[in-house]
């Protein structure tokens, strides 16, 4: 059925975890848009994010009730990107109650402050392609009515999130749009994750700081990637377009092995290095082969990518020379509080 598209006008867009990786590229996207934009986060995004001035952020913890329901009263947003999670599926694994927790009552925290200020704006939850989990040779291409499997703490979590969205909707009606995105990377991507991992240990190589070794898991599986900056473009047309009620697959729909990833990367480095096999960063279970059927989305929207993985690639190892440049420790940590 085609969707019922939402009104073509600027809109007070709300995010939350507007400070995390895909936060902040949504974010100037949809200053880019010409929308007015706000967010919540952590104190160190407040500081940082609000150096924009056209964009009011407050410091926000999702699991205290009080805070959030104060912060949607008062930014009134007409719009949500719920972004803000814990978004690591190994770290899930090593506290599942902490994943759990943040995931789940964040959200419904969030639902239940819209739904006590009165508010019914356009939501968009962000849930993941890990909640396919073990799919079969024969359900990839992976289209949405695809079972359910998740196996690690994060994707339950992700589950979770996804039926929430669709039982607020259900009950209360308030116009709740659902999204699996596939993997996503670009600059600004922190080293939990496996490409700004391998550009991260390439940039520090580069740059004398370890022997040229590259540390890695199993290579041999593949993943459907986006660049982040693209998937951002595909999220405001999800929430602008999608029916809501429904859910989406986002990608690129073509799987790319991670071998061949680092391969160009090493290419894009200045020096020889050599793959050594790290056992602490094989999985216990990995899915062979990841690939989106995204034709329900596409149809909708006409999206599709437009930033070549080539420029992903060098963009993303520049990003990270550039922080091994400038030797700034808070730079190059950890960044959490968005979905991936």
């Amino acid at each position: 059925m085609a969707s019922k598209r939402y009104p073509k006008r600027h809109m007070r867009a709300l995010i939350t975890g507007v400070g995390g990786f895909v936060g902040r590229h949504l974010l100037r996207h949809l200053q880019e848009e010409g929308d007015e934009v706000c967010g919540l986060g952590r104190a160190a995004d407040v500081l940082d994010v609000h150096a924009k001035p056209t964009t009011k952020v407050i410091q926000t913890d999702l699991g205290d009730r009080r805070s959030v329901e104060h912060a949607v009263r008062e930014l009134q947003p007409d719009a949500v990107y719920h972004l803000a999670a814990q978004s690591s599926p190994a770290e899930s694994l090593a506290d599942p109650w902490a994943t759990i927790g943040n995931n789940l009552l964040g959200q419904i925290n969030l639902f239940e402050a819209l739904l006590s200020a009165g508010l019914r704006p356009r939501v968009l939850v962000v849930g993941s392609s890990d909640e396919y989990g073990q799919v079969g040779p024969d359900e990839v291409p992976t289209h949405e009515n695809v079972p359910l499997r998740p196996m690690t703490p994060y994707a339950v979590s992700k589950v979770g999130q996804d039926l929430m969205g669709f039982s607020y909707f259900a009950q209360q009606g308030m116009p709740v749009v659902r999204v699996r995105p596939f993997n996503h990377t670009g600059p600004g991507h922190d080293a939990r994750f496996v490409i700004p991992s391998f550009a991260r240990q390439l940039a520090e190589i580069e740059a004398g700081l370890r022997e040229p070794v590259l540390r890695v898991g199993n290579l041999d599986v593949a993943r459907d990637f986006t660049d982040a900056r693209d998937m951002v473009r595909a999220y405001r047309l999800a929430l602008v377009s999608g029916e809501p009620g429904e859910v989406y697959n986002l990608g690129s729909g073509h799987s790319l092995r991670i071998a061949d990833m680092l391969d160009e990367l090493i290419a894009l480095c200045t020096v020889d290095v050599e793959t050594r096999v790290d056992p602490a960063l094989l999985r216990r279970t990995d899915i062979p082969r990841q690939e989106a059927d995204t034709r329900k989305f596409t149809s909708l929207t006409g999206w599709q990518p437009r930033i070549a993985w080539h420029t992903t690639l060098a963009d993303t190892l520049e990003y990270w020379r550039e922080q091994i440049r400038s030797y700034q420790p808070s730079a190059i940590s950890s960044r959490r509080g968005d979905a991936h």
